[in-house]
């Protein structure tokens, strides 16, 4: 089973840059996205053989997901119960036989971190989801988790310390999950590969110096890990200032 997440940063707009071509070459069989940023009605795509969920923000051009899949799940729910967050458009669950999917776009902290209240909150109801779900069967969460675990996870990890998706905050709850029961499928393949992000800045030549951050993730219940066969990113994958990521499992 081959699994895809991009955060497209506008739907409409990555459109325009290729997600199509992209969406029917890499062929998965779930096809996750974040940042959706549109209302029902302001898109139409053409994806046969899919069937797609959304999950809009009431702000117009603001937040939302989305999910194609090839197989039909058992059920779908949208957002994680919280009203607060939910309005958002943030959180897609997808009830399979063997496994739930958790699509998320986690609350970015804010440059001055006047969210990160918001979002350390936003962490533990999310952890708290995520467990009443893998008490019934095992849980994929993937999506744009907005920080960089690990100081190899971010090009400039010393002048970023205490930066919004590189706090001791962010971090810990990242840490706590994995700890909890979940295993970050990218490092459990390549547990030491540097240089491997998934988001960079727009200003000038970032990208092409390869400056960026992995903060995009398929993180698994720890049953899973032995089904990974391959965790992947696609980092010449243009249309956003995230690049798409892959999870093959057996």
């Amino acid at each position: 089973m081959k699994l895809v997440s991009w955060n497209v940063n506008g739907l409409r707009a990555c459109c325009k840059k290729g997600f199509l071509d992209y969406f029917k070459e890499v062929d998965a069989d779930i096809f996750c996205v974040q940042e959706t940023k549109l209302q029902e009605g302001q898109i139409d795509l053409d994806l046969d053989g899919y069937h797609d969920y959304w999950h809009y923000a009431v702000k117009k051009g603001y937040s939302g997901t989305a999910v194609f899949s090839k197989v039909e799940p058992l059920s779908v729910r949208y957002g994680i119960g919280v009203d607060e967050y939910d309005c958002e458009g943030r959180a897609i669950t997808l009830e399979f036989e063997n496994f739930f999917l958790v699509n998320v776009y986690v609350p970015n902290s804010q440059r001055d971190l006047a969210r990160l209240s918001f979002r350390l909150a936003w962490e533990d109801k999310l952890k708290e989801y995520l467990h009443e779900l893998n008490q019934v069967k095992p849980v994929i969460l993937c999506g744009d988790l907005n920080v960089a675990h690990q100081e190899i996870d971010l090009k400039n990890h010393k002048s970023n310390n205490g930066n919004s998706g590189f706090t001791d905050e962010e971090r810990g709850k990242m840490t706590d999950l994995l700890a909890s029961g979940f295993v970050d499928s990218f490092r459990h393949v390549h547990p030491d590969q540097e240089g491997a992000y998934t988001w960079w800045s727009y200003m000038n030549k970032v990208r092409e110096r390869n400056i960026g951050w992995r903060i995009d993730y398929f993180i698994v219940s720890e049953g899973m890990a032995p089904m990974i066969k391959e965790a992947a990113i696609d980092s010449q994958v243009m249309g956003s200032d995230h690049c798409p990521i892959l999870l093959e499992l057996a």
